[in-house]
């Protein structure tokens, strides 16, 4: 009977730890194969990124997003 008690206790030990396992990435056995490379990423041309953003047009007035929310005018009356 306790050996039965002690097999369940460690069935039950296991299956919580399971969880807890995949989601710190299980180790060295979740990376087969994998390994990063900074030469598949595509470099962005500097000088071709600072041209796009000037021919980004200026805004003629500043933009509110909370323009919709507050009252046009004041609530409260100076007296």
């Amino acid at each position: 009977m306790i050996r039965f008690l002690i097999a369940a206790f460690m069935v039950l030990l296991w299956t919580i730890a399971t969880p807890a396992m995949a989601q710190m990435g299980g180790g060295k056995r979740g990376h087969r194969g994998e390994q990063k490379s900074d030469t598949a990423k595509p470099k962005v041309d500097e000088k071709a990124y600072k041209e796009a953003l000037k021919r980004i047009p200026e805004p003629k007035e500043k933009y509110d997003p909370w323009g919709i929310a507050r009252a046009p005018t004041p609530a409260h009356a100076k007296k």
